[in-house]
């Protein structure tokens, strides 16, 4: 199993990423997929997930109204789209898959990408 993150980058405050995640070596369709993010000294902390129909999203308090989390199940692919981005988002951000429903808990996931750096510079 792989799932590769790509798109961070850097941005100013208030701008805009999309972040990628391309699974590979599982069903990708039965599984719920999570973007988390971690700073250093910090836990991971979860950020939004997406079950495996698309039909259950959770958004933590600080994404909302901000972030969407979107897949395709046809192209194994889960994508995040944050805008309005903050300094406090600046992050390593993981996609993170686990079967059907999403947890809050990193520890409930089976597979994790290698993350992507998010900074965003006021």
């Amino acid at each position: 199993v792989q799932l590769q993150a790509s798109g961070g980058g850097s941005a100013q405050a208030g701008g805009s990423l999309r972040l990628s995640c391309a699974a590979s070596g599982l069903a990708f369709s039965r599984y719920a997929m999570t973007w988390f993010r971690q700073t250093p000294g910090n836990q991971r902390e979860y950020v939004a997930g997406i079950s495996w129909n698309g039909g259950n999203i959770y958004y933590e308090d600080h994404a909302k109204g901000r972030f969407t989390i979107s897949r395709d199940n046809a192209r194994n692919m889960v994508y995040l789209q944050m805008n309005s981005l903050r300094p406090e988002d600046t992050a390593i951000y993981y996609c993170a898959a686990r079967e059907y429903v999403i947890l809050l808990t990193p520890p409930s996931y089976s597979y994790w990408g290698q993350g992507t750096q998010v900074t965003v510079s006021s």
